[in-house]
């Protein structure tokens, strides 16, 4: 039997558990507006986050503010090619990213939309074509607005990464709360992320 969620897409039997990851600041050292492959430094840690994500079964999907776009710093064009670089040194570290979702848009520069973070609409996007099931996927983000995007989208798992953190194991552990709707893990290294697929 089919059944609709609160979103209105359809949930099927085969629905798939998803890690939905950022990309500046997580995948890479946010730079600031990172658009070639001579800015692009990989985060220790994140092929080996994948590969363990692939093997227990989640398909990797990322979802990328690029409001450097809006900014005419780059274009569309520009992100696809890096885009298209970024899949490849993936693939060769054995792990298939199934797709790169983007929001070129900024409110100051262009207009509003349904896309940018914290704002759902990637995550929907995805949801529908892939068939994913949010309750048992995760979604990793160094930003508050990832979170909000992940916890109104209803992804169960919630991870915040800040690489400068000043850790302890109690990071790790707790589940930290901020107003409303902040509800999400926090860690410092992208190995602390292992237990929580």
């Amino acid at each position: 039997m089919k059944k609709t969620d609160s979103f209105g897409s359809t949930k099927l039997s085969t629905s798939k558990k998803t890690l939905f990851l950022d990309r500046d600041g997580v995948i890479n050292i946010n730079h600031g507006y990172v658009h070639t492959p001579e800015k692009f430094e990989f985060i220790e840690g994140i092929f080996d986050l994948c590969r363990t994500a692939q093997q227990k079964g989640y398909q990797i999907i990322i979802v990328t503010n690029q409001s450097g776009i809006a900014r005419k710093y780059y274009n569309n064009l520009t992100f696809k090619q890096l885009s298209k670089w970024l899949t490849r040194q993936f693939w060769q570290q054995g792990i298939k990213i199934k797709q790169i979702l983007h929001c070129p848009h900024h409110p100051k520069f262009t207009h509003s939309c349904c896309c940018r973070k914290p704002r759902v609409g990637m995550i929907i996007k995805a949801q529908k074509r892939f068939h994913i099931d949010l309750a048992k996927s995760i979604m990793v983000g160094d930003t508050l607005s990832d979170m909000k995007c992940a916890q109104t989208a209803k992804i169960k798992t919630r991870i915040l990464f800040n690489e400068s953190m000043q850790s302890s194991s109690q990071h790790v552990q707790e589940n930290f709360i901020r107003p409303r709707f902040h509800t999400y893990q926090q860690v410092d290294k992208l190995s602390s992320i292992k237990p929580f697929l």
